[in-house]
């Protein structure tokens, strides 16, 4: 039977890798086309593999743990309905070379890419003092991947810098001797060490993709961050009056979190600019408004997207909330759950902050936190105090998108459609 190879398919976009977190087959399986084959991890999701072939499965080449690129391969499946044996192998020869070629003009046209490093590869070369000239990457167009220096880590054989030509030959003549005229050795950044009585937990699987993703986008947005203060007395007052009836009805709660995803999804059409995303030299602003939002399960933590938010009315939106919360924590997020966020909202708010800094969900130009709800005396317009209900809306953006004019015109369209959320204006139908 003739033998096909299985790679990593493409769990999602912006997603260039995948982990292994378990085979769901073993070599000599006998596996139907689109049975599941591995559980995969990537920073978006954890999905299923399906097979793309009918056929038995010959060999395991990714190991449990390993990273992947899209596109690499993962198994051999032998195929049903093929020829015989013989034909196979002179398939597979042939098959070989060709794929050989194929690889070695891949190589040649994206050479380039062996001088582009990950956040992840500077990090663990700068720790590990790599010199990462010397490093001969595994990855296309050969490109060093955190795998390689895994490797070298491992096996103790750190290539050392190559030692610079002395400072004295480049600089004027100074009387001193040129040993005198070099800079101190800096003390090497040595990776911390467990102590006894220590725990060391593994960084593998989402905690993995998390510290990834994070990195990224602190490496390559330059962060601002704008805040204000609003005062969400009215609509405290009347998602109380509903909240019960709400329940009994609909099965779900109508939580503060709903209204402010729709006041952010409103304010987001009338401000668009912050609908979008970095393309290099553009700026793609999105039609579609598309909110992501941060769910946290035990130690991972996702970021599911409502879809077309500002179609929704305030229960639907609220349904999507519970839905997707419910599926973070049961596992059950699809492919299709994770994909196509615009902006992110971010509840910071349940877990009783009231003032912090979002990292921003790469590639997206903002992200915004929305606070606890505080009960504070304010200064009213009859010179009095009163307690009232405020808020703090939280802005991180993308300084090479946005600019302060924008975003603090988007807040304040925020703050004003919450301040004026009442049974009287405010319809959750």
């Amino acid at each position: 039977m003739p033998v096909e190879k299985v790679t990593m398919p493409q769990l999602g976009e912006s997603v260039t890798e995948g982990t292994i977190s378990s085979w769901l087959v073993g070599v000599g399986d006998h596996v139907n086309k689109y049975d599941p084959i591995a559980e995969v991890m990537t920073d978006k999701v954890n999905a299923e593999v399906p097979s793309s072939f009918t056929g038995t499965i010959k060999e395991l080449v990714a190991e449990e743990g390993d990273t992947i690129e899209v596109g690499g391969l993962i198994c051999y499946m032998e195929i049903e309905g093929g020829g015989s044996e013989e034909s196979v192998d002179e398939g597979d020869s042939s098959s070989s070379e060709e794929t050989e070629d194929n690889q070695t003009e891949n190589v040649q046209d994206e050479q380039p890419m062996k001088n582009r490093y990950s956040p992840a590869v500077l990090k663990l070369a700068q720790e590990n003092d790599i010199d990462l000239n010397q490093v001969e990457g595994s990855g296309r167009g050969g490109r060093i991947t955190r795998k390689d220096l895994e490797k070298i880590i491992a096996s103790g054989a750190v290539p050392q810098p190559k030692e610079e030509p002395a400072v004295a030959q480049q600089a004027p003549a100074q009387p001193e001797p040129a040993t005198e005229a070099k800079q101190p050795e800096q003390p090497k950044q040595k990776a911390s060490s467990a102590q006894p009585g220590d725990v060391e937990i593994p960084v593998s699987g989402v905690r993995k993709a998390i510290a990834q993703n994070m990195v990224k986008s602190k490496t390559e947005i330059p962060h601002a961050w704008m805040s204000v203060e609003v005062d969400v007395t009215k609509l405290v007052n009347y998602r109380n009056q509903l909240k019960d009836e709400f329940k009994r009805k609909e099965g779900y709660s109508l939580t503060y979190f709903a209204f402010f995803v729709k006041a952010v999804a409103q304010a987001l059409k009338e401000f668009p600019e912050l609908n979008s995303t970095w393309a290099g030299d553009k700026i793609i602003q999105k039609k579609d408004i598309n909110l992501s939002i941060a769910v946290a399960s035990d130690n991972q933590l996702f970021v599911p997207v409502i879809k077309h938010a500002d179609e929704k009315s305030i229960k639907g939106i609220a349904r999507d909330i519970v839905e997707l919360a419910n599926k973070a924590r049961d596992g059950k997020l699809t492919n299709d759950d994770m994909q196509g966020g615009t902006f992110t909202v971010n509840n910071t708010g349940s877990f009783g902050s009231v003032q912090s800094m979002g990292v921003i969900n790469h590639p997206q130009a903002a992200i915004l936190q929305v606070e606890s709800i505080v009960k504070r005396p304010v200064y009213m317009d009859n010179g009095m105090f009163g307690p009232r209900d405020m808020v703090n809306l939280c802005l991180s953006l993308d300084h090479r998108i946005l600019d302060g004019l924008v975003c603090g015109n988007f807040l304040a369209r925020v703050k004003e459609i919450l301040e004026n959320m009442s049974k009287e204006n405010t319809s959750i139908y």
